[in-house]
């Protein structure tokens, strides 16, 4: 699976929201920064090419949806980061967490509670 560009990314959530959308559906969702039509168009079709949405063809429109699920994107996305940022280590990744206070202790115990339940 090929990364994605912060567009792409940005692009594909609406798409994963929407489940089937037309450019310019995708278009209305975006908020911020809005793209011109046809560089929105670009963008889709390189989700295309590099294999997350495929389309249906209406004429000479196209309704397009994702063929990557979320799930399957989050867990390679994960997969990746935690290799390569924490030397693919899920205690060095929670430890980081931690440092930042972006975990409390909590919810480390929730997460024990998870896997102790898994056993």
């Amino acid at each position: 699976m090929q990364k994605l560009t912060n567009k792409e990314e940005e692009i594909m959530h609406i798409l994963w929201k929407l489940e089937k959308a037309f450019v310019k559906d995708v278009l209305a969702e975006i908020k911020d920064d809005k793209p011109h039509y046809n560089t929105l168009s670009t963008i889709i079709r390189n989700l295309e090419d590099k294999g997350f949405v495929a389309y249906n063809a209406y004429g000479k429109t196209h309704q397009y949806y994702p063929v990557v699920t979320k799930e399957d994107y989050k867990k390679r996305f994960m997969m990746a980061a935690i290799d390569n940022y924490f030397n693919n280590s899920y205690k060095n990744m929670v430890s980081f967490f931690a440092k930042e206070e972006k975990i409390s202790v909590d919810e480390l115990k929730e997460i024990i509670a998870l896997i102790e339940k898994q056993k």
